[in-house]
């Protein structure tokens, strides 16, 4: 059964700046294993990862009910199995969740479904 449904848009200049001005910010947002693949990652690269992670956990604490101001972003890691597929390795849901994560030349998206 659908418990939550979740959505979220990220510009991805937003992240970009963030990157360059606030790399805090970026500590802040990523658990320290998603840092660590972000590390990996170089230039447009890791602006598309920063997005992505940001648009998830921003999606799921609105499927969550929340909004990220009940949660904190190191609440929910984000990884990916080795094919690519985006998978939720922590959060505070006890059911499934079933997650999306895409990308343009200019925005992030990512959508969130839990499941009891």
């Amino acid at each position: 059964m659908i418990v939550g449904i979740g959505v979220d848009l990220v510009e991805l200049y937003r992240m970009e700046k963030i990157i360059k001005e606030s790399p805090r910010f970026v500590q802040k947002v990523l658990t320290p294993e998603e840092y660590r693949c972000f590390e990996q990652k170089k230039g447009r690269h890791q602006v598309e990862y920063l997005a992505g992670r940001f648009a998830a956990k921003e999606a799921f604490s609105k499927a969550w009910g929340t909004g990220i101001g009940k949660l904190t972003f190191q609440d929910i890691e984000v990884l990916n199995e080795a094919n690519g597929r985006p998978y939720v390795a922590f959060s505070p849901h006890a059911g499934r969740v079933h997650i999306s994560l895409s990308h343009s030349e200019m925005q992030a998206i990512a959508y969130v479904i839990l499941e009891k």
